[in-house]
């Protein structure tokens, strides 16, 4: 493990229905502890949060433009949920593709509740154990991956490590294990 203050972390998003929490608890939790944070985006628009997948949360500026970041630039993708964000992220050309690339690079992933759904379209969950919300778990099955209903998983297999939780209620548990990824 090294100085968290040392990290680049990119954090994906679409540029609405991002759960609030699931992206502001990452992103100023690991910037506190001094991490480099980058929250991208398909647009320079402000991405907006909700709150429970309905009622509207803050607005973020993203920092970046997703089709202009490099996996070889960070150390560790987080990928929040919500499930509008995700169900667009995953169909996302740039999403998919830098998914496939942290994993191809063996650079660690995390992803909270609906988030392992851009890993279901990347095609990497083969072999990995992980966790999600309960209403993708066929999907992360069926794209062979084993689904355990815990807080956080962390798993090491395929040459690369993925940190998954459920749901906010999790998030103390999934911002501790990126850290202790980095």
């Amino acid at each position: 493990m090294s100085d968290i203050r040392s990290r680049k972390i990119l954090i994906a998003v679409h540029d609405w229905g991002i759960e609030e929490t699931e992206l502001t608890r990452p992103l100023g939790d690991l910037r506190e502890a001094g991490a480099q944070v980058t929250l991208a985006s398909p647009t320079s628009e402000d991405v907006q949060t909700v709150q429970h997948d309905r009622y509207p949360g803050v607005t973020v500026t993203p920092d970046a433009l997703l089709s202009d970041v490099k996996a070889s630039d960070y150390d560790l993708l987080v990928v929040p949920g919500g499930t509008c964000n995700v169900d667009h992220l995953r169909i996302n050309p740039s999403a998919i593709e830098l998914a496939k690339d942290f994993a191809k690079e063996g650079k660690p992933i995390a992803a909270i509740c609906h988030g392992p759904w851009l890993l279901v379209n990347a095609g990497v969950l083969g072999g990995k154990t992980l966790t999600s919300c309960r209403y993708i778990k066929a999907d992360v099955e069926n794209a062979g991956g084993v689904h355990e209903d815990r807080k956080v998983v962390v798993d090491d297999a395929s040459g690369w490590k993925l940190i998954t939780s459920r749901k906010p209620d999790d998030l103390d548990a999934f911002v501790n294990a990126i850290e202790d990824a980095l």
